[in-house]
């Protein structure tokens, strides 16, 4: 049992380096980005959905909208008897056109990166 200072010394180490992130940032987490909403943004009131759903589900949404529009050449998306294209550059990006201050803060802070400016093109900023 001569090696039992080692494995004590060792088991310090590793639980010091296994813990190091937490305790590194503890105290360091900071609040969600509240997205800019453009001024046809506040005078709409209404989103395509309500705006709990739209900050959880927005990709499921655009997906959804993507396959119906691609696959079945549909492109009208109906919710509670209301008619909207289902378009991101036309019917998303008309109201929220700063992609800066409405879409980069979240998806920067998330760490996502999404893939719809794969193929669409990126919106002109409108001040």
């Amino acid at each position: 049992m001569n090696d039992k200072p080692k494995i004590v010394i060792g088991l310090i180490i590793f639980f010091a380096v296994f813990t190091f992130p937490f305790w590194y940032n503890h105290g360091t987490v900071s609040s969600a980005p509240e997205p800019k909403l453009s001024d046809k943004a506040k005078q709409a009131r209404q989103c395509v959905r309500d705006t709990e759903f739209m900050r959880t589900e927005h990709m499921q949404l655009l997906d959804e909208w993507r396959d119906t529009v691609v696959r079945d050449s549909e492109r009208i998306y109906e919710v509670n008897g209301k008619e909207y294209n289902a378009s991101l550059s036309n019917t998303c990006m008309d109201c929220h056109s700063n992609k800066a201050d409405f879409c980069d803060k979240c998806h920067d802070y998330a760490s996502v990166e999404p893939y719809c400016w794969d193929c669409h093109k990126y919106p002109k900023e409108k001040m």
